[in-house]
């Protein structure tokens, strides 16, 4: 077995949702369920198909943001994962309806930090270990950081005055 490291590659105010699925039909239904969650959602998604001819299928609303997915799908090349990128839109708008879609096994993250992806190559094929979301803890928040913190959920409109 040998371990890679895949970097998502992504413009940094794309945010990005990668996870694992099960079926072929789940990239039909990413797409339904990102746009039914907002209205005029930019997005691509690619999900690796892992059996028949093994392809990358994609979607999405956005053509720059479907090749992107594309690329990195094919990348991580690892059975059943799915890559959302998304433009307009935050992962807490729609994460809720990414998890239930019925062939959604589980989400590794969702986010607009970088992502390396830890992948496992083997005979058979690859598969996703885990990811590195961001940067290592640099330490624990204080006071200023706190009343930052709320500033910035208020700004996004995320908490009341």
């Amino acid at each position: 077995m040998e371990l890679l490291q895949v970097t998502i590659q992504k413009p940094e105010d794309v945010n990005v949702i990668l996870g694992q699925a099960h079926f072929i039909k789940t990239v039909e239904d990413l797409h339904e369920a990102l746009v039914t969650s907002v209205p005029g959602i930019l997005f691509g998604a690619a999900f690796c198909e892992a059996s028949g001819p093994a392809l990358v299928r994609s979607s999405g609303t956005a053509p720059d943001l479907v090749a992107l997915a594309e690329q990195n799908a094919l990348a991580l090349s690892a059975g059943h994962v799915f890559i959302i990128l998304l433009g307009n839109a935050y992962p807490i708008h729609v994460l809720k309806a990414i998890q239930q879609v019925q062939e959604v096994c589980t989400v590794f993250c969702a986010t607009a930090n970088p992502v390396e992806v830890i992948v496992a190559q083997t005979e058979q094929g690859r598969g996703v270990l885990g990811v590195v979301d961001g940067m290592s803890s640099r330490g624990v928040e204080g006071a200023k950081e706190i009343v930052e913190r709320k500033a910035m959920l208020r700004k996004f409109g995320y908490k009341a005055n």
